[in-house]
């Protein structure tokens, strides 16, 4: 039996109570069947608009999208949509319907729904509505669009990289005849508003593991569409000692081998996507590709801006695209320089994408981990020692600096010669020690 929230299960009920339908329908019906909390609930019903506006009077209720039949309940805080059963008219521009019919019947509104495993309607009345077999669909993971899948392509093109996102994050297997279309109609996404695909590219990416490696090597002309700078890596034979595939399928097995956080992610997707435009062989047939970090940051900051990612996330992702090949050594000394060097970056987050890069290497080469023990060790030892490794880590400040006389931009580099003194282990963090440094800094800049 499926539980529906209280303040959901009391917008039906009222509904019902003056004679119309009203089910819980689509995603919030999926992710119960398969023991996952919905983050929220639409609710679809036989009842025009106008009928749950007054019947849900005592609601505040929005017309967020009143022209397809649907307005925003406030139930307790919480948005609920509710609206009306419709089928839609004719698409001509592969992403919305020029128009939208009203209809009484729950049937004509899930015929037009994307996935089976999305078509699911329910409430206590009446109990599961499955016309398409979408709950067999779920219990055997499975992605297939309801009717035919051509023609729900044509319809929305957006359902071409909610199919892959859908199977990635739900570890499912997209229907055969469902992967047919989309290697067929992909080109379909041009209609499609870059900020839809990024939104979908960050839920599809952040998926299961070994099912996002699935979705980036099956669909890979999908993905090539969506970022042409990508297509050179696929098949390019690195041809050195230390990589036994090619560029692209190296490039999906470290987005494999990385934890499901977004930067981190998206730094394994691009980490490698100048290899193909910096490689070059040398006389003996060995493949190099130097400069590709600093390169690949470029061209990365150029694809998320494209694809209307925030600043925040840029930043995160191309700084740790930059620095994934640098490999200081084991000590402590070098470690402090290092975490001071890139301190605006999560070291652990870098150790993420430097072990999962050496995990998609040459498996002869993976002795390497122990070096990445050691640093890790190391910065786990600089952490708990609480060692400076930024300017507030020091034990004297600005105000500190400005009492000696010191003014403006001299202040800021005082600090910075302070903070790399004390990193290198000339002198140690005191603050007399540090002042009386300060003082002799300050004087050599009159």
């Amino acid at each position: 039996m499926i539980k529906i929230p209280d303040n959901v299960q009391e917008i039906i009920e009222k509904l019902e109570a003056f004679g119309h339908e009203a089910y819980i329908v689509g995603g919030c019906v999926r992710d119960t069947l398969i023991g996952i909390i919905p983050d929220d609930y639409d609710i679809t019903t036989s009842a025009s608009p106008d009928e749950v506006k007054s019947v849900l009077n005592e609601y505040k209720i929005i017309d967020t999208g009143i022209d397809h039949g649907t307005v925003t309940v406030l139930s307790k805080g919480t948005p609920i949509e509710v609206t009306t059963y419709r089928y839609d008219g004719e698409y001509t521009d592969h992403r919305r319907p020029d128009s939208v019919i009203l209809t009484k019947e729950l049937s004509e509104d899930l015929k037009r729904r994307d996935f089976t495993v999305n078509s699911l309607a329910y409430n206590k009345i009446t109990g599961l509505v499955d016309l398409y077999e979408g709950e067999a669909d779920l219990n055997c993971g499975i992605i297939r669009c309801v009717g035919e899948p051509e023609q729900r392509f044509k319809e929305d093109a957006l359902r071409i990289i909610r199919a892959l996102r859908f199977s990635a994050v739900l570890g499912f297997k997209i229907e055969e005849k469902t992967e047919v279309a989309i290697h067929k109609l992909y080109p379909l996404l041009e209609y499609v508003s870059m900020e839809r695909i990024s939104t979908e590219l960050k839920k599809l990416i952040c998926g299961k593991a070994e099912a996002v490696f699935d979705i980036l090597t099956r669909f890979s002309d999908v993905i090539c569409f969506l970022i042409p700078e990508m297509k050179p890596a696929v098949g390019l034979d690195q041809k050195n000692k230390w990589h036994i595939y090619d560029v692209y399928t190296h490039i999906a097995k470290v987005v494999e081998s990385t934890p499901p956080i977004l930067n981190v992610r998206l730094a394994a997707l691009f980490h490698d996507i100048a290899k193909p435009k910096m490689m070059f062989l040398d006389d003996d047939g060995v493949g190099h590709f130097w400069g590709h970090p600093e390169e690949s940051a470029v061209m990365t900051e150029i694809i998320l801006r494209r694809m209307k990612f925030d600043n925040h996330t840029i930043k995160s992702v191309c700084r740790l695209i930059e620095i994934h090949d640098v490999r200081p050594e084991a000590t402590k000394k070098a470690l402090r320089k290092y975490l001071s060097k890139y301190n605006d970056i999560d070291p652990d987050e870098i150790m993420m994408i430097r072990r999962a890069d050496l995990k998609a290497q040459n498996p002869e080469f993976h002795s390497l981990f122990d070096y990445l023990d050691d640093c890790e060790r190391i910065i786990r030892k600089i952490k708990s020692e609480n060692l400076a490794i930024k300017i507030s880590d020091l034990n004297i400040n600005g105000n500190d600096i400005t009492s000696l006389g010191a003014k403006g931009e001299t202040v800021g580099k005082i600090l910075s010669k302070l903070l790399s003194d004390v990193v290198e282990e000339k002198i140690p963090n005191d603050k007399d020690i540090l002042l009386s440094r300060a003082a002799e800094l300050f004087r050599s800049m009159k």
